[in-house]
This record gives structure tokens, C-alpha cells and sequence, in this order.
């Protein structure tokens, strides 16, 4: 979820990303071939999501509803206004979508347990509503079924640590719902780690955030980076044991943004084998649109374009390597998107702006899905496992 202005709404797939030239070096051969035609290229796509399913990293539809529907899941079956419909899902070829179950940071204590807990029970509703469209997954494994059988495999993603209001234990009762990861922070610091976007505390991580990351790889559950500041990002990193990813962020090696992620935490993922998944927030893409957005905006927004997205996924290949991208629209989570990618019916356009890069179908499939996917088998065994196994955090 993006802070909102004006708005209510406050290649072996199965082995991992397939190998391509530059998956090893970490450097990305860019614009290797002829730029491609848009039927070479729309070719050079369909045989990408034949090799691996798109999967999203930050979805905010669940916030919408319950913003603006009162958590009904009633006629999400029809053409609706938001930027999630399941015939925009569908048109979009989504495979599976990490379903952001968020609160405000604003909302503290229990309160924000609660809505936390309302957003898992509103994608337990939309899976039991549609179950010709939706299937709960916890894994890689449900993953490829969900995609066997024609259906969106719904993962849950907490955004913020607020969400457990400090307890070790609520961790992992959200980790028995099956809640796949946990965003260390949103907009503000929490008590043991640095936002992006507030004045730092703890250096990045506390001690005691320092035992939540060792903690969250116990349980299996993604460390989510995005929202946090870069000290926090090379604390994290200094400590995870398990990949970890950004479920909706971009460059700033591209856009100077305090959400987008610096080259020097970017170039670390190889090591850690984690997953960048560049969002399509249009002031994260675009200087130019983050100035006029941070303005009284009285003139016309400036057009963000697909390309300019795609600016961002080529330099996130460039520092971290075509095995450490992947892609988190952070669709129903502002308000404003880029030419092109205005809901989740947009992802092939991006990936036809890549084919006629030069990129091929195995690289566009490491970039759609089988990345993440690689990320979730990893640590697939230790979410499976006896949660209950001693812990040092235990209040």
C-alpha cells in the first residue's frame, strides 16, 4: 500500500528462474537482439508464461473492499472501477497473487491485529466465493497446482510489523493462517526497525528486530524489505539466513525515492539469492511525477509510461541479475498508474516492452514468476515445519 492523496482508498521453472547468460555474473546484456516486432514479441511472451506462472508480490484489492465494499465479496465477478476485477485478473494471465493483508500504521495495538485479521478472513472469502477462480496457497507447490487446475493461487503478505503489535506470538499465529511474509515497516519506524519515510531511531534494526528476522526464517516466512530504509535493508540482510524480497519497489539507481531501493542493497541479493519486485507506483517510477505529486497539483499530471517501468526492471537486472527480479504492481494501492499498467489486466504489456528489448522467454519467465517462485520453495520446508520449536523470542 502507497500512501494515497484525495482518495478514500487512504529454464527449468520447477529448478528456479531458468539460466540464462547473465544469471550467474549478475550483468544484464541489454538490447543483445533487434528490437523485436509487437507479434514477435507478444510470441516471445506467451511462451514466457508457458514456462512459468505470473506472479505478483503486493496486491491491495482487500483494503479497497474493505475501504469501500465493507469487506463484501460479493459481484467482484463483474467490470468494477478498481483496479482488480477477476476478468482483469484473467486478461492480465496472473498466476498467483501475494494478497497484501494491511492496515494504516496509524491503527496501533490490538486494533491493527484485528485488521489484519479481517483482511486474511476477506481472501479466505474471495477463495471460498470463486473457487473456480481462487485457491489459498502457502507454497511453490500450491502454486503449480493452482495453475494446473486454472486458478489464481491467493498468497497472503503482511505489509508492516505493526500488524502484530510486538508479538512474537502473533507472528506466528499469522504464519498458521498462512501468511507468507511480513513487511518490516510501513510508512513509520516500528518499534525495532527504520521506515524509508520517517526519521531513523535504531540504526536500521534493533536488537530486537535483529531477532525478528531470525525469527521470521525460523518460521519460514519472507522477510519483505520494501518500505524500509537502506540501513534497515543491510541490517536485514547482514542477518537473514533465507532470501529475502521487495514485494513492491523500484530503483533509485533510476528515480531518487526514499521507497525505491539504492544500488548498494541491490547489489547484495545475488548473495542472498532474494527478489527485487518492481512496482509500478508512478512516483517511484517517474522524478518528474513524484515532483508534481509532492505539489499542490494544479496542473495536469505528468503520462508515466510502461517504458519508463521498464527502465526500472532493466536496471534491477543490471545490478542484481536476472535470477533477483520480479514484478509487485501495488494495484488498489494508489491511486494513480502508468500508461499501459492501469490495472492487472497491464502485466503483458510490460513484458511486451521487454520482448521487443531484446529479452527472451526464459528471461521474461525468470521476471513474471519463476524467481519468486525459486524464493518460496526455499524456504517452503521450514514454513511446513513445527512452529512450535523452541525460540529465543518469545514476548
Amino acid at each position: 500500500m502507497t500512501a494515497r492523496k484525495n482518495s478514500s482508498r487512504s529454464a527449468a521453472a520447477r529448478a528456479g528462474a531458468p539460466r540464462t547468460d547473465d544469471a550467474s555474473t549478475g550483468t544484464a546484456a541489454r538490447h543483445r537482439a533487434t528490437p523485436h516486432s509487437v507479434d514477435t514479441a507478444q510470441a516471445t511472451v506467451d511462451a514466457a508464461l508457458d514456462l512459468a506462472p505470473l506472479i505478483d508480490g503486493h496486491n491491495d484489492w482487500a483494503w479497497e473492499c474493505r475501504e469501500n465494499r465493507d469487506y463484501s465479496v460479493e459481484g467482484l465477478d463483474g467490470a468494477l472501477s478498481t483496479d482488480t476485477d477477476i476478468n482483469r485478473l484473467r486478461a492480465g494471465r496472473v498466476g498467483a497473487q501475494f494478497w497484501s493483508v494491511f492496515v494504516e500504521d496509524t491503527l496501533a495495538g490490538a486494533d491493527a491485529v484485528q485488521g489484519t485479521l479481517e483482511q486474511i478472513d476477506w481472501v479466505y472469502r474471495l477463495a471460498a466465493r470463486y473457487p473456480e477462480t481462487f485457491v489459498i496457497a502457502t507454497s511453490a507447490a500450491d502454486v503449480e497446482n493452482a495453475r494446473a487446475s486454472g486458478r489464481i493461487a491467493s498468497l497472503l503478505g503482511a505489509e508492516g510489523a505493526h500488524s502484530i503489535n510486538d508479538s512474537p506470538a502473533v507472528l506466528r499465529m499469522l504464519a498458521r493462517l498462512g501468511v507468507r511474509y511480513l513487511t518490516l515497516t510501513h510508512v513509520h519506524n516500528t518499534d525495532w526497525a527504520d521506515s524509508g519515510t520517517d526519521e531513523p531511531v535504531h540504526n536500521g534494526l534493533s536488537p530486537r528486530g535483529v531477532e525478528y528476522v531470525r525469527e521470521l526464517n525460523r518460521l519460514g516466512m519472507l522477510v519483505d524489505l520494501s518500505h524500509v530504509s537502506p540501513a534497515t535493508a543491510h541490517a536485514a540482510l547482514d542477518v537473514s539466513s533465507a532470501p529475502v524480497i521487495f514485494s513492491h519497489s523500484s530503483c533509485s539507481g533510476v528515480t531518487a525515492h526514499p521507497r525505491n531501493v539504492p544500488d548498494d542493497v541491490l547489489s547484495r541479493l545475488a548473495a542472498n539469492d532474494g527478489v527485487l519486485m518492481v512496482t509500478f507506483v508512478p512516483q517511484f517510477v517517474s522524478a518528474e511525477y513524484a515532483v508534481w505529486f509532492g505539489g499542490d497539483k494544479s496542473t495536469p499530471a505528468p503520462l508515466v509510461t510502461v517504458a519508463q517501468v521498464a527502465d526500472h526492471v532493466e536496471h534491477a537486472r543490471a545490478v542484481a541479475g536476472i535470477r533477483h527480479i520480479g514484478l509487485g504492481g501495488d494495484f488498489d494501492g494508489t491511486d494513480d498508474f502508468p500508461d499501459e499498467l492501469d490495472g492487472v489486466d497491464g502485466y503483458p504489456a510490460l513484458l511486451v516492452e521487454l520482448a521487443r528489448r531484446g529479452w527472451s522467454a526464459a528471461e521474461l519467465a525468470a521476471l513474471a514468476g519463476a524467481n519468486v517462485l525459486r524464493v518460496l520453495r526455499a524456504t517452503d520446508a521450514a514454513f511446513a515445519g513445527d512452529d512450535s520449536a523452541l525460540t529465543r523470542l518469545t514476548r
